[in-house]
């Protein structure tokens, strides 16, 4: 009786260790575009370097960092339409909310830049993206 009760102490021991290691760290970041004006801009989509995407107006004057949490990878080197809310514009901001961690050890980071401390960059929050031609020439 005594070996069935230590290896089942065992076991449970083991179980436990196991259960420690399984637990994983997870990363969420929800970006958003709030109170910006609504507008309609055409031109190329394009990888960003640091991840996501950008559209160069056909003009070419000017490059929107692309807010969506949809993969646009189908249409990269697509001349697009695109409509949504421009952050760089009048009383607009980029929300950013972060969190980390697992089961109850969480922790949350918030961030807001509005429109006049962009440091010229612009954001555009993706409503819909009409594809206008298979090639940006």
């Amino acid at each position: 009786m005594r070996s069935i009760c230590a290896a089942f102490g065992l076991a449970a021991i083991c179980a436990v260790g196991l259960g420690a290691q399984s637990a994983t760290t997870k990363s969420k970041t929800k970006v958003e575009v709030k109170d910006g004006k609504e507008i309609t801009v055409g031109g190329c989509l394009e990888r960003n370097p640091g991840g996501g995407y950008m559209l160069t107006s056909t003009a070419g004057s000017m490059k929107y960092a692309l807010i969506t949490d949809d993969d646009l990878s189908k249409h990269v080197g697509h001349r697009v339409e695109v409509k949504g809310k421009a952050a760089d514009r009048g009383d607009g901001k980029v929300k950013i909310e972060s969190t980390v961690g697992s089961g109850d050890d969480k922790s949350k980071a918030k961030t807001e830049i509005k429109g006049n401390d962009m440091s010229g960059m612009h954001y555009l929050g993706m409503k819909s993206l009409k594809m206008i031609s298979a090639s940006c020439v």
